[in-house]
């Protein structure tokens, strides 16, 4: 015999309320990058040069070795 809690459905997650929370989470972030503006690219720039310099690494550090 099934209990109660083994029949009754779940209900689904309203998108909406998941919606108007990461819209207000975005709209935060935006605000605070346009507060520190300068600071914000220049961490970007930094993250950009740093990703790229570690990928030209490993690029380098994986190249084939072919005989002459």
């Amino acid at each position: 015999m099934a209990t109660s809690s083994e029949t009754s459905p779940t209900l689904p997650v309203n998108s909406a309320v998941a919606k108007e929370e990461s819209a207000g989470f975005i709209k935060l972030a935006m605000r605070n990058m346009v507060r520190k503006g300068r600071q914000s690219l220049l961490h970007f720039g930094l993250t950009a040069l740093g990703l790229s310099g570690f990928l030209l690494l490993l690029a380098w550090l994986g190249r084939p070795r072919l005989p002459l």
